[in-house]
């Protein structure tokens, strides 16, 4: 049976949309959205060179939402045979007439919707081979193991998939857009008179060539599990910290949530009545792009059909936007900034150097690589996590240190940003390098 192209699939994905449409407007209700993202791939994964997992997979529902006056119903098929879809159409008519209204539902504003759709360069695909994923993941696990620096693996995987994301509502907006997603890791763990040690390393891409070897991935993660051998405990004391750039990427991460809109109509974030406001440094800037070509995280339209565009976030540390879904919009009194869906491309810019010269600014204190627990309060901002990383005195890592608590609270902390590396970790959706906090309260032995 001949495969279909990229072309093909998209055009029957837009069928089966455009039929689900079609229906909604032939029961006469206010408004209807559909739509799909079908993925198909293949995920592998050793463990000591022997084949823990092979996985194919291909799915992708087609989801419905139709509105009455307020009243909102949901349904969804797999099956795209246009009676299934006629079905689902109707089940979901069924529900919206017995939910209650809500007059903050409905579809974004039509002047908002995207009106072009630029090739952001998003689909790479590649034909993974199970042979092929299995020698690269088991590959992984070979470097780092003849180098001698860890005791065994915890594993290794090699994933590589490609989808299509089909959008359409009734204000007559179809689009869609194909993108591939393809990586790497590695897990090992280190073991000496003192005890063990884990730690992992990954490469991610849109393009499978460009990941990194597995030989490179394998002996990095290696090095990172080495230097964390003989960790130690320190005392309580308050003291400059400086986040890594994979860390980094989380602490930035709390901002998402505080100023996403459904956490302030909810009145549960931090961040209440901050648009405007000095949130940070004034040297601190957070631009988003979401079409950054072969972005990660790039779209030309969010998850219901609104245009998206480039803007600020943080501008001379002022918070310039929240982030905003057409639901969320409406409750707040606001109109969406097209983010259903998530965020774009945030890219931080750096006030400082790289990981050597954000060492010496921090002089003697933290350097933290890893983050554990969830002790975060998005209400009040009160942050508290278990940490591991290095002991640094005079610019310069000491010793590896363990089983220690981090605690603050994010406004302040935000606040007390001292500066921002160039060492930026590219695999995250926020692009940020190390970042230095003035001080923390650090909890020990």
């Amino acid at each position: 049976m001949t495969q279909l192209s990229i072309e093909q699939q998209r055009a029957q994905l837009e069928q089966a949309v455009s039929i689900a449409l079609e229906e909604a407007n032939k029961l006469g209700v206010s408004a209807a959205e559909v739509a799909i993202s079908k993925q198909q791939g293949l995920s592998v994964s050793t463990r000591m060179g022997e084949v823990e997992t092979v996985e194919f997979n291909k799915d992708g529902a087609l989801g419905i939402s139709l509105y009455r006056e307020g009243r909102k119903g949901n349904a969804s098929t797999s099956d795209l045979s246009e009676q299934a879809i006629v079905d689902a159409v109707r089940a979901a008519d069924g529900i919206a007439k017995y939910t209650t209204a809500d007059k903050f539902n409905g579809l974004a504003d039509a002047e908002l919707m995207a009106k072009t759709l630029p090739d952001l360069d998003l689909y790479h695909p590649h034909e993974l081979s199970p042979e092929h994923g299995i020698e690269l993941a088991a590959a992984c696990e070979q470097a780092a193991l003849d180098s001698g620096k860890v005791s065994m693996s915890d594993g290794a995987s090699c994933n590589s998939h490609s989808g299509i994301k089909v959008y359409g509502n009734s204000h007559g907006f179809l689009g869609s857009y194909a993108s591939s997603r393809h990586s790497l890791s590695v897990v090992l763990i280190g073991k000496d008179e003192l005890g063990m040690e884990r730690d992992y390393d990954y490469s991610v891409s849109r393009y499978f060539s460009k990941l990194n070897t597995p030989e490179s991935l394998g002996l990095k993660a290696a090095d990172k599990v080495a230097a964390r051998l003989g960790a130690r405990k320190i005392n309580t004391c308050k003291v400059p910290v400086l986040f890594s750039a994979e860390t980094a990427t989380g602490l930035i991460g709390h901002l998402v949530g505080a100023i996403s809109g459904s956490a302030l109509y909810r009145e549960s974030s931090f961040l209440m009545n901050s648009l405007g406001t000095q949130i940070l440094p004034s040297w601190f800037n957070i631009q988003e792009n979401p079409h950054m070509m072969g972005g990660l995280s790039s779209a030309p339209f969010d998850g219901e059909g609104v245009a998206t565009s480039k803007r600020d976030i943080v501008a001379d540390g002022i918070l310039q936007s929240y982030l905003l879904t057409a639901y969320s919009s409406r409750r707040l009194g606001m109109t969406t900034t097209g983010h259903a869906g998530g965020i774009y491309n945030w890219q931080v810019e750096a006030n400082g150097g790289d990981l050597e010269s954000m060492l010496k600014q921090l002089g003697t204190g933290l350097y933290v690589t890893e983050l554990m627990g969830q002790g975060v309060n998005t209400v009040t901002g009160n942050y508290s996590r278990g940490a591991a990383g290095f002991w640094v005195e005079n610019g310069v890592i000491q010793y590896p240190v363990h089983e220690i608590t981090i605690a603050g609270n994010l406004k302040q902390m935000y606040q007390e940003l001292v500066m921002v590396g160039t060492d930026r970790d590219p695999r995250s959706s926020i692009g940020i390098g190390s970042v230095l906090l003035s001080e923390m309260k650090v909890a020990g032995s």
